[in-house]
């Protein structure tokens, strides 16, 4: 009871807090241009990822700008899966082999093992793409990340791919952390919070995390930026404040 009541002193806080400190253009506007498909020198890969070029071909922009090798991989899987018009099934398929991978040490370790021939992973994953009934495009870009030794970045590359969907559905995600689970009331008055401050068209997508030692209160990360009311933050403060030297020329 006593920790509810500490969410509930900490929330109005927050409310105040983010309302007054205004995002910025750069953080509003994610939708960019336009962003080029990797060039990637497979055959396999070209024919189903790097063919936006195609007179008749459907023009789609990726809604978020990507950088890295991670992020040009996860923006070309973007464009294939939404001119397939499978964009919900292949970020489904990818997530599932990446818990699949958590949950077998064998898969992971054989995903990050660069000592494995080429031949040799592509040939095992073909195997795993079929039992698992995994989509063209899906099968083909695993294939593609075994050829070029890049597996081991599946994980990273899934994070990146969902932020760009998340992008592409107008979602932000907030991540809430507290000591115990906010209560649904709490946690209906945060969203609407966060909803108010991204306006029109943009939808909160809320992420719960319980770390004990913050002692108290709350923590939200939204948009770039951090708003900490938690109890060690603020006993942190009061220890600083309390150890600096009395200006006694104020008294």
């Amino acid at each position: 009871m006593a920790m509810a009541g500490r969410l509930r002193t900490s929330l109005p806080l927050f409310q105040k807090t983010l309302r007054s400190d205004s995002l910025s253009s750069s953080q509003r506007s994610t939708i960019q241009r336009s962003l080029l498909c990797p060039s990637f020198s497979t055959p396999e890969f070209s024919k189903d990822y790097s063919s936006a070029s195609a007179p008749k071909e459907q023009k789609v922009k990726v809604p978020l700008t990507m950088f890295g090798v991670t992020g040009n991989y996860a923006s070309a899987l973007y464009l294939s899966a939404v001119k397939a018009n499978a964009l919900e099934k292949v970020e489904s398929e990818l997530f599932d082999v990446v818990e699949a991978s958590k949950r077998s040490p064998t898969f992971s370790q054989f995903m990050k093992d660069l000592s494995v021939p080429a031949d040799t992973r592509i040939k095992a994953l073909k195997e795993i793409c079929a039992e698992a009934k995994l989509s063209n495009i899906t099968g083909n870009f695993l294939l593609i990340l075994a050829e070029n030794g890049r597996l081991r970045l599946m994980e990273t590359i899934a994070k990146r791919f969902a932020e760009v969907t998340m992008a592409h559905r107008g979602e932000v995600k907030a991540i809430v952390t507290t000591v115990i689970p906010l209560p649904a009331e709490e946690e209906k008055e945060l969203r609407e919070t966060l909803q108010d401050i991204l306006g029109h068209g943009k939808k909160v997508k809320l992420e719960q995390k319980i770390d004990s030692s913050i002692l108290g209160g709350l923590v939200v990360e939204f948009s770039q930026k951090v708003f900490d009311m938690s109890i060690k933050t603020r006993a942190r403060q009061m220890e600083r404040f309390l150890r600096e030297p009395a200006n006694l020329g104020t008294l």
